[in-house]
């Protein structure tokens, strides 16, 4: 058994242990596998994938090779993580519909912009990389790189390489790690090189002048961003936010032809939801859907209007905001910058940070030319010392047991000048090579004071770095692909807008089955019932409207009238589409326009009035209107100011009174105001209530009837009772009480 000592453990708490394991594994996934560096925009995989690849001579020039070769000797000597996530980033990298500007050049089955993970095994697909990768490597061997081993230490690879342009905005990437992501959108490279250079010439230049060359991402699928310059701004600023990017569509004999999707969105799938809404008839007004994508025009999705009176515009409007025809896409500029920090930078930052990364590759490329220079012109001083002094150099090589000494002491020579003199072949020694060697050292002279003019001169240093840089762009830049406009907001067609606006009648039975019969000339109580069951209510309406049920304790719920069963039927449970318990019971019903108002009142004598739209609820539970209490709720009475504005009520002791409808409040819930004064007491011991309350107009004849009795009072007639509100009325006929009362217009 293992005798442990002080010296070969140590003892620490669990806590402590697991926070720094936890904080080193953080920083590895964040540093070492998700998020791109500023200086050559990518991350770690995507790094060895293009080393490994111009390792194995996979130039834009030579032959394609098979993928598994690459992926074998990325994981083999620089990347030991599973294969198909290899892969995966590598195919990433060759896919002209993922990435602005490819890396990779894929021959083969690199997916589709349907499904973009549809691509081929490794061992069926050939790739090599793409020219633009030439802006990644090309000064990889000038000592401008530092160099890290691999993981086991048998090979060494770049830390970063060289770019010649800001990669890190340019393709864009995308990364979860620990506690952070990033998600940086594909920017257009013309664009992208112009801030550059301006920000060279002008380094306190503002992000708003900035954005004068670079307005916004530009995504290798095209589309439209409809996001204000001020949501643009906000964005470059933060560092973070979204993009709104909808899809481009034109008008080809009638018919919508979509022809460009936003980026990372499936054809194929929005296909599927436009034809699910087709059938759903939520679009009527599209007869079908083709689609007629090719190679020559990878989308092209067309719609078929029923007729030349569609709105085409409106119906794109309403996928837009249904379908990922528009799409937000989340922006978050984070990535590892100069420090070897993860932060989310600002677009005036990125930029900065990326040309000190630049000037300091370019400054090192220069210095390593300028050390070979002066490395050859060492050489070439010896030489021409050789030459001047032939003879004797021949008599120390001939005669001499150790020729290097004596050449170095007699000469002033150091020892590589030496080795350099006793490796020269005897046909370098004609007058012709001697003419040679300096014309090659006044060349070199003159390189010589060019490259050390740069490395002392910044300004000159940065004219080379934009001239490099305008080289780039000339060779690899291209124009906007995703136009920026300015859009309203996108809305949904209102499921309302695209129902017919037939008159229905809506009815219901005491077992709470409710149903919808076309027309209004229907007697809905001559109707078949289930057995045990009979008529309760009806209501007139359209099929466009809401319909609202009330319960018996003032609760009300709501419809589409469009959604309810035919009457050829013997309908539907509304306990199937409302939450009700066992004791609850429907017993009155309205459907009517959203913009009219209704009379709730009680026989309590309270009542109010509300706006109808306040009683429609998306809950299934409904919503409390009427406050009862202990009242029993009478029907709901339209108002109607201009024809019929007063009020009559009479109660069980026989008293009348006639007020306005003005007098009452505007109400979205509750118990109302009085509307004829009962006591308190009266009522909650069954001595009083208010027995009917309908509504009446100026020129109306007011009937009382009194058992088998009756009485007819004209406007002048009924003008008596007008009172106040919440007065109790008078009685109109001593001893009696008043058992029903019937309305008659006048014209």
């Amino acid at each position: 058994m293992t005798q442990f000592t002080q010296q070969n453990f140590e003892v620490r708490s669990m806590a402590e242990f697991a926070e720094e394991a936890y904080l080193n594994y953080s920083m590895y996934v964040i540093k070492d596998r998700a998020l791109p560096h500023v200086g050559d925009g990518l991350k770690p995989v995507q790094r060895r994938i293009i080393y490994a690849m111009s390792e194995l001579g996979l130039s834009a020039v030579s032959k394609h090779k098979k993928s598994a070769r690459t992926v074998g000797d990325v994981i083999g000597k620089y990347h030991p993580h599973g294969d198909s996530a290899c892969y995966e980033a590598l195919v990433l990298m060759a896919q002209p519909f993922s990435y602005r500007y490819p890396l990779v050049d894929g021959q083969g089955n690199f997916g589709s912009l349907d499904n973009p993970k549809s691509f081929a095994a490794m061992r069926y697909t050939e790739s090599k990389l793409s020219k633009y990768a030439d802006v990644l490597l090309k000064e990889t061997n000038e000592a401008t790189v530092d160099w890290q081993p691999n993981f086991d230490g048998s090979l060494n690879e770049p830390v970063r390489l060289p770019a010649r342009l800001p990669n890190i905005l340019l393709n864009g990437g995308t990364g979860i790690a620990v506690g952070m992501a990033t998600d940086i959108p594909p920017h257009n490279l013309t664009e992208v090189a112009n801030a550059v250079c301006a920000l060279i010439d002008q380094p306190d230049l503002s992000l708003e002048a900035l954005m004068q060359y670079v307005p916004a991402p530009d995504f290798p699928t095209g589309g439209e961003i409809v996001n204000s310059k001020s949501e643009l701004l906000k964005l470059y600023t933060q560092g973070t936010g979204s993009i709104r990017l909808r899809a481009k569509y034109v008008m080809e004999e009638g018919n919508i032809v979509i022809t460009e999707l936003p980026y990372q969105v499936s054809g194929e799938k929005i296909q599927v939801d436009i034809a699910q809404q087709i059938q759903a008839k939520k679009l009527p007004m599209i007869d079908d859907i083709r689609d007629e994508s090719d190679y020559e025009h990878p989308v092209r999705i067309v719609l078929i209007p029923r007729s030349n009176r569609v709105e085409c515009d409106r119906v794109m409007d309403h996928l837009f905001a249904t379908t990922d025809l528009e799409k937000s896409i989340r922006v978050n500029l984070n990535m590892i910058g100069l420090n070897d920090r993860p932060e989310v930078k600002s677009l005036a930052k990125i930029l900065t940070e990326w040309i000190a990364f630049r000037t300091d590759t370019v400054t090192r490329r220069l210095q390593h030319q300028l050390n070979k220079v002066e490395a050859r012109l060492h050489i070439l001083e010896a030489l021409m010392i050789a030459y001047l002094n032939l003879d004797e150099v021949i008599r120390i090589i001939r005669f001499e047991e150790e020729p290097k000494a004596v050449l170095i002491e007699q000469f002033k020579l150091s020892e590589i000048q030496a080795n350099a003199i006793l490796e020269t072949k005897l046909r370098h020694l004609a007058k012709l090579e001697e003419m040679k060697l300096q014309a090659e050292e006044d060349e070199l002279l003159k390189q010589q004071q060019e490259l050390q003019t740069l490395l002392n001169e910044p300004k000159k240093l940065m004219a080379l770095i934009k001239q490099e840089i305008k080289e780039d762009q000339k060779a690899y830049g291209d124009v906007r692909r995703t136009k920026i406009v300015t859009r309203a907001q996108a809305a949904a067609i209102d499921e309302l807008e695209l129902v017919s606006s037939d008159p229905i009648t809506i009815i219901l039975s005491k077992m709470g089955w409710v149903r919808s019969a076309k027309g209004q000339e229907i007697d809905p109580k001559q109707m078949n019932y289930r057995t045990g069951d009979q008529y309760l209510c009806s209501a007139f309406g359209r099929n466009n409207q809401q319909v609202v049920f009330f319960d018996q304790t003032g609760r009300a719920y709501s419809l589409a009238a469009h959604t309810l069963p035919s009457a050829r039927t013997m309908g539907e449970a509304l306990s199937g589409r409302f939450t009700l318990s066992a004791d609850t019971v429907i017993n009155q019903i309205i459907c009517d326009q959203e913009d009219s108002q209704y009379l709730l009142a009680a026989n309590s004598g309270y009542g109010f009035v509300v706006d109808y739209t306040e009683l429609l609820s998306r809950q299934k539970a409904g919503k409390a209107i009427v406050n009862l209490g202990d009242a029993s709720m009478f029907a709901p009475m339209k108002v109607d100011k201009a024809t019929k504005p007063y009020m009559v009520a009479y109660t069980d002791k026989g008293r009348l009174l006639i007020t306005e409808i003005e007098a009452l409040p505007v109400l979205a819930k509750g118990k109302g105001n009085q509307i004829i004064g009962i006591p308190g007491a009266a009522f909650k011991n069954g001595e009083d209530q208010m027995l009917d309350l309908q509504m009446l107009g100026c020129n109306d004849t007011l009937t009382l009837h009194f058992g088998r009795a009756k009485m007819t009072l004209k406007p002048e007639d009924w003008a008596q009772f007008i009172d106040e509100r919440g007065k109790r009325g008078k009685e109109v006929k001593k001893g009696s009480k008043i058992t029903r009362l019937e309305i008659a217009h006048i014209d």
